[in-house]
């Protein structure tokens, strides 16, 4: 393996990829089309938009931004486009976690040498990833503090996927789950939780182990829920599922990025790190998975129940000398909004009104994300 060197940031840049499900607009079931998508694409978008392991997804990426504004912006005039050439070929966008009906045994495989490797590697483990996630990238000046920051965003982890719990339905049911992405995700081998280490050479180490000993053959083998991202000089926060809107993916971008502006300047000022033990985030993710916005999560302050309302007022108005400064204040204020308009809680709730999976997709599709 080359050497892994870090490309520092100067600057708390941010890159926003949002996964989102490729629907039939008659069936209303996802349809197995990127390759026809892609055709049809303006050549500008050919290095924003990309095919996943799924043929029934779309990943669509922002370019390199300074502020949550100017990826809002970016990614509007992105979807503005995409739909544009999507609406003759009768496909639809649709922002959930997972497709509350369609099953992920009829989805097929992306034609990629690396995808195929995959499934040939971990057959159905890997054929289940049939989820839809947000991931947020925040600059950052070197590996050590990247590897510090992300040991060090571990406790927000939790709040972040209870604030963007989107996906109840698995397998044309409901799980009793608000994140059931969550949870297939985490059958993944190097997936869920990272493990807590101390320096960048730590983190160089763990990933040429794996590598020399053929566990993983690559590093975007790592779907840890939050990892350093060496090329791009980045912590790369991965928990979240895709939520309802768009401006619940700009409010959240708008946490990520002052979390780790904020951790970023207490490591420079030589703040204490003060201990939080890992059983503790893993409990609170599981109360994230299980009960979305509606969770009780152990505050890392006090180790007292906190609800979600709670805890995002707390951020809120510890937060805001960062937001000012980082020019996303409206942002940030708006995640006050988010509980109670949980995507996970909105399915739900059409579920239990109507009997109707497929209302559901209906009802989501009526309500424009953007």
């Amino acid at each position: 393996m080359t050497v892994m060197r870090f490309t520092p940031n100067p600057k708390p840049t941010i890159g926003v990829e949002i996964e989102l499900q490729l629907i039939d607009s008659r069936e209303l079931s996802l349809k197995s089309c990127i390759d026809q998508v892609l055709t049809v694409l303006p050549e500008s978008l050919m290095d924003s938009v990309k095919p996943e392991l799924m043929q029934c997804y779309v990943e669509i990426n922002t370019k390199v931004c300074g502020t949550v504004q100017e990826a809002g912006d970016d990614l509007r005039s992105k979807l503005a486009q995409i739909e544009q050439v999507l609406h003759p070929l009768g496909i639809r966008l649709l922002w959930a976690g997972t497709h509350p009906f369609s099953s992920w045994r009829h989805q097929k495989i992306t034609f990629h040498e690396r995808y195929h490797r995959l499934v040939t590697l971990m057959e159905d483990v890997v054929r289940r990833l049939v989820t839809f996630g947000l991931h947020v990238h925040i600059g950052v000046d070197s590996g050590d503090k990247a590897v510090m920051i992300c040991d060090r965003m571990l406790h927000h982890l939790p709040l972040l996927l209870a604030l963007s719990a989107n996906s109840p339905f698995w397998e044309g049911r409901s799980t009793g789950l608000h994140s059931n992405r969550s949870k297939i995700m985490e059958g993944l081998p190097t997936a869920g939780l990272p493990y807590q280490m101390r320096n960048w050479s730590e983190y160089v180490w763990l990933v040429k182990h794996l590598m020399d000993t053929g566990f993983i053959n690559s590093i975007r083998e790592i779907w840890w829920d939050i990892r350093p991202h060496h090329h791009f000089g980045t912590i790369e926060v991965r928990v979240c599922d895709i939520p309802p809107s768009l401006s619940h993916v700009l409010s959240l971008t708008a946490l990520i990025q002052c979390l780790v502006h904020t951790i970023s300047s207490e490591i420079d000022e030589g703040t204490f790190q003060s201990e939080y033990h890992p059983m503790m985030v893993e409990q609170n993710k599981w109360r994230a998975t299980r009960y979305g916005a509606d969770a009780s999560l152990v505050s890392y302050r006090d180790f007292q129940q906190r609800s979600v309302p709670q805890l995002v007022d707390d951020l809120i108005t510890r937060l805001g000398p960062a937001a000012t400064e980082l020019q996303c204040s409206a942002e940030l204020e708006g995640l006050a909004q988010i509980p109670a308009a949980s995507g996970a809680r909105r399915q739900l709730e059409i579920y239990e009104q109507t009997g109707s999976r497929r209302k559901v997709v209906e009802k989501l599709l009526e309500t424009p994300a953007w």
